[in-house]
């Protein structure tokens, strides 16, 4: 062999093994969602813009699982021990159910908070600011801002008697939210009837309250599943002219009166964030969890017009989006 054809002979067995070590498998990234792939296409697009934002390109620097409960939390520890077996590099999780499944599987595999009710008052990190474990992500500040359905309540339908406030009693937080309201609207001599919603198919028991006895309202605590169904819960509310408030800002922009919350987009997209500083080596024990910087005021003005509510000027003057 000519030694000219052996060096090159020598020089491909060194460089292939480092040109396959370059070639790194792309990283698993699981996802745990409350509602249905359908009805969360906007959660999960802005998740993946994130995650572009941080140059992780879908099919080359990571492989998207995704696994869906219906609004069927009872789901997510299976889930969680799917992607634990799949050795995801990093597990994103919405809500406080599919988070204790995460925790409960792994203590390794970094967790991703996309937006999670009180993480620390549900124990599922130790502080904001040094969250300690395997977890960390995005609070929502939802349960700061839940009483405000209230003054909404109060400031455009003054003369409301009865309300219905709908809930998922499989999510911990909402409970406390719900309590929250109840102490709230108390004393303000107002009905407070309550509709338990966790899937499309228990929407049935809100007609079965509407049906006896139209409510002057309907207060949605914010949880994901609930967000997900969004359009149904908006067109519901068009249907039976029952005002619609929340802090969800996509039920208030499918048809809902009026809402006040975290812009949702700008929160999943900001898990990216998070994703890229785990997957890096950074531990999750030691970066911070961030809460929301911007609140943003939503009125639907169309479905004012369509109810027969007045909204005053001053209201719209301050609102940051205007549905006309």
């Amino acid at each position: 062999m000519r030694r000219r054809d052996f060096i090159g002979v020598l020089g491909g067995t060194v460089m292939w093994p480092l040109a396959a070590q370059a070639q790194q498998k792309p990283v698993v990234i699981g996802f745990l969602g409350s509602g249905s792939a359908a009805q969360s296409s906007l959660m999960v697009g802005a998740i993946k813009q994130g995650l572009r934002d941080n140059g992780l390109v879908e099919g080359k620097e990571y492989v998207f699982e995704q696994r869906w409960a219906d609004g069927e939390y009872e789901r997510f520890p299976a889930f969680a021990r799917d992607l634990v077996e799949q050795k995801a590099g990093v597990i994103i999780v919405t809500t406080i159910a599919a988070a204790r499944a995460a925790q409960r599987e792994t203590s390794v595999i970094p967790i991703v908070m996309g937006m999670i009710n009180d993480p620390v008052g549900s124990g599922l990190v130790a502080s904001l600011a040094r969250p300690g474990g395997n977890t960390t992500g995005m609070a929502s500040l939802n349960q700061d801002i839940t009483p405000k359905m209230v003054e909404s309540l109060k400031l455009l339908l003054p003369g409301a008697a009865d309300v219905v406030v709908l809930f998922n009693p499989s999510n911990p937080s909402n409970l406390a939210m719900l309590a929250s309201l109840r102490a709230s609207i108390g004393p303000m001599g107002i009905a407070v009837r309550t509709a338990e919603v966790g899937t499309l198919a228990s929407l049935s028991g809100l007609l079965d309250l509407t049906v006896t006895k139209r409510p002057d309202a309907l207060l949605v605590v914010p949880d994901n599943a609930i967000a997900a169904m969004a359009d149904a819960i908006a067109a519901f509310g068009l249907q039976h002219r029952i005002p619609v408030i929340s802090t969800i800002d996509e039920l208030t922009r499918a048809g809902g009166l009026i809402s006040y919350g975290p812009n949702r987009t700008e929160i999943y997209r900001r898990s990216g964030f998070f994703v890229k500083k785990v997957l890096d080596g950074v531990k999750p024990a030691d970066l911070p969890i961030e809460q929301p910087t911007r609140l943003v005021l939503t009125v639907n003005l169309k479905t004012a017009r369509s109810l027969g509510i007045s909204i005053h000027d001053t209201i719209l003057a301050t609102a940051d989006e205007v549905i006309e």
